[in-house]
């Protein structure tokens, strides 16, 4: 074993001869296309998931999901799933970015169904309030159209 291609790591009660596995660096996309780890973020934040909240419910830590994202890790079949049953979405639209409308289980986002849990908690005059807003709102952006 020479010095200058391999060292001797312990780790546990396993000896590593050779050096550990480095992150690979990331590769630049020049078609314009979406990356996997790229499409894992957008589906993430469509959501209202925070990277913290997704490895939690995935049984990850938070960086294992930035790894993800970055694409300094490759997504193997078993976290593809876990990720698409989490996030709502079909295996398919999370590798390949397309919709089946079939399958496709739409879900609004946590952010969305925290707020309206808060509308929930107001008196009924300021919920009826609230909502008569958020209606000027979308008929205005209707009539924008």
């Amino acid at each position: 074993m020479s010095s200058k291609s391999a060292s001797a790591v312990v780790a546990g009660n396993c000896l590593y001869i050779d050096p550990m596995p480095k992150k690979s660096k990331r590769k630049s996309v020049s078609s314009g296309q979406e990356t996997i780890g790229q499409r894992l973020a957008r589906i993430r934040k469509e959501r209202g998931f925070t990277q913290q909240q997704l490895a939690e419910r995935t049984g990850l830590i938070q960086v294992l999901i930035s790894d993800y994202e970055h694409e300094k890790l490759r997504l193997t079949a078993e976290m593809a799933v876990r990720f698409a049953d989490i996030l709502g979405v079909t295996t398919d639209e999370l590798l390949r970015g397309k919709k089946n409308t079939a399958l496709l289980r739409r879900q609004p986002s946590l952010k969305l169904l925290r707020r309206m849990k808060q509308i929930e908690n107001l008196p009924p005059y300021r919920q009826r309030a609230l909502l008569t807003t958020i209606d000027g709102f979308l008929a205005a952006s209707a009539q924008d159209r």
